[in-house]
């Protein structure tokens, strides 16, 4: 079942959190928590897509979330720049 809908909002704005923070995005906390779960599940389909599974634990999840947050704070601005 995974890591269960509570935890994964807190993971995932946790992770959200920590990629504004590295990318240096001004996003306010129900942004973060939205990056974070579809950075997350977006990274999650691309790595399944590869063969690799992150494993159903919250720090693997983590890494996974603030990796896939970042990406569609890279591909935000990236399309916000084009416009």
């Amino acid at each position: 079942m995974g890591l269960g809908l509570i935890l994964s909002i807190i993971v995932g704005g946790l992770a959200g959190w920590i990629a504004s923070m590295i990318m240096k995005a001004d996003t306010g906390l129900v942004t973060n928590i939205v990056l974070g779960i579809v950075g997350a599940l977006v990274l999650n389909l691309l790595l399944q897509l590869l063969g690799i599974y992150a494993a159903e634990r919250v720090v693997p999840q983590l890494i996974v979330g603030i990796a896939g947050a970042c990406l569609l704070i890279f591909g935000f601005r990236a399309i916000a720049r084009k416009s």
